[in-house]
């Protein structure tokens, strides 16, 4: 545990923050798969790795350094992305420009990153490193880990070899390519409440199997890989904004094929006909997202005609977030590694109960807080921490007046006060049958006190639950 003084002025802090979080949001969009270059052609990866900073706690970080450096100097963010093979020359990573959005998010994409046929890997991750402009350092970030394939598979999909599959449920990029030419590219997005397609960002997807039988207005969500001929419906991750739904057919030679019913892999080339309607597909002009109606081949029954604009090529993203808040410590050092919470689990329970929290990127200088309540914490491994769940009673005396649930939010906190937040919650439940209610009212207060003392060994002794806020 901190030692008493410290523990103090960190609860405190805490408190402040718990009451106006002002976090920090590292978010970082990548494609799952990454084509292999040859020779001196470079594949830039497509869709493009990009990151978004959001959060308060940038703007108050930033003014704390133009206040304490007498300057702008210390305004901007910038960075550099890289694979995690390179070493530190900046000649080997992309430098990245943040421009705000209208929503207040800082942007940058790195598009001229490849991956070369000397690179004899299966796998590999991207980094980026993050900076003010100042020169002082913000952190280093992963992305997640990135399949290297040499070209998009020709062959039937067999689930027996899931890899390159897609799932329901799973997220996805789409893009347009007209000629090949990597100059016209355009990724499927959403701006403005409308769906568009954009030639500076792309949106991920949400790619869930749905029950052909049912009305558009049911549509309930199947699990399984996606196959051609399936009913699908596309769900922006970002906004939440859905295509009606549609029937996604294999592309040969810019026939749509209606008898295909194969898995569907990465990187393929595909179309989205909408369900119910007499052969219309999703379809692009310029920057506008229409409905293009194929036409019908007279010699096989099983295919139709597309135009360009109607082709897409599909291929599964990831999507990796770090968030942090320095706004209230005085921190120097790197924010990162930067914590991520996975899972937890409890064992044990009335005062040994133990919570052990399973992630990524842990380290012996971070503590596991209920709220604004220091755990007893144990560095086990990068991978898992052990803390002791702290008693009901250590969040007040109001304590013995509760008979409902009690949540907090669960932290990491490092040893200079850098709060890391996380998306999970822990909560404290009373034993219902042990709680009268109104006996507590009419007895007089000897009996009030016994019935509460006993009520506290229930409330302690069993029933912790917890669950993750999405």
């Amino acid at each position: 545990r901190s030692n008493p003084y410290q523990a103090s002025l960190l609860r405190d802090s805490v408190r402040r923050y718990l009451q106006l979080p002002a976090e920090q949001t590292v978010l970082i969009l990548h494609a799952k798969v990454a084509q292999k270059s040859y020779g001196n052609e470079k594949r830039f990866f497509c869709p493009p790795p990009c990151v978004y900073l959001s959060g308060p706690g940038w703007k108050l970080k930033q003014e704390q350094i133009k206040a304490r450096d007498l300057g702008e100097a210390g305004f901007r963010v910038c960075g550099y992305m890289g694979l995690d093979s390179m070493g530190s020359s900046l000649m080997e990573t992309q430098k990245l420009s943040f421009e705000e959005q209208p929503d207040a998010k800082g942007f940058s994409c790195a598009k001229a990153l490849y991956i070369s046929d000397t690179d004899k890997r299966k796998h590999f991750r991207l980094v980026l490193k993050l900076f003010f402009s100042n020169g002082q350092e913000i952190g280093t970030f992963h992305s997640k880990l990135i399949k290297v394939i040499s070209k998009p598979s020709q062959k039937k999909q067999s689930l027996k070899n899931t890899d390159l599959c897609i799932s329901s449920g799973s997220k996805v990029s789409l893009f347009n390519r007209l000629r090949s030419q990597t100059v016209s590219t355009r990724y499927l997005s959403v701006e403005g409440g409308a769906f568009i397609a954009s030639a500076r960002q792309w949106a991920a997807f949400t790619l869930h199997l749905a029950d052909e039988r049912c009305s558009r207005s049911e549509f309930p969500l199947r699990e399984g890989y996606i196959r051609y001929g399936s009913v699908v419906q596309l769900v922006c991750t970002a906004t939440g904004l859905t295509l009606p739904p549609l029937i996604i057919r294999k592309v040969m030679k810019q026939y749509a094929m209606l008898d295909v019913d194969e898995p569907i892999s990465q990187l393929h080339k595909c179309a989205f006909q909408f369900q119910g309607s007499d052969r219309m597909y999703l379809c692009l002009s310029t920057e506008k997202v229409i409905q293009f109606q194929a036409s019908p081949c007279p010699k096989e029954a099983n295919r139709e005609l597309l135009n360009d604009g109607s082709c897409w090529t599909i291929i599964s993203t990831e999507t990796v977030e770090y968030t942090f808040s320095e706004s209230l410590a005085c921190v120097r050092e790197p924010v990162s590694p930067v914590p991520l919470i996975a899972a937890l689990q409890l064992t044990g329970g009335g005062d040994v109960a133990m919570l052990e929290v399973q992630g990524e990127y842990f380290h012996a200088h971070l503590k596991v807080w209920f709220g604004d309540v220091e755990a007893e914490t144990m560095y086990r491994s990068p991978k898992s921490l052990v803390c002791v769940v702290p008693d009901v009673s250590a969040f007040g005396s109001d304590w013995r007046w509760l008979r409902y649930p009690i949540t907090v939010p669960l932290l990491l906190i490092r040893d200079d006060g850098l709060i890391y937040s996380s998306s999970f919650t822990f909560t404290y439940t009373p034993e219902q049958s042990c709680i009268p209610g109104q006996q507590v009212l009419s007895d007089g207060p000897q009996d009030s006190d016994k019935l509460l003392d006993s009520i506290h060994q229930e409330f302690t002794r069993t029933n912790f639950h917890l669950f993750m806020q999405t």
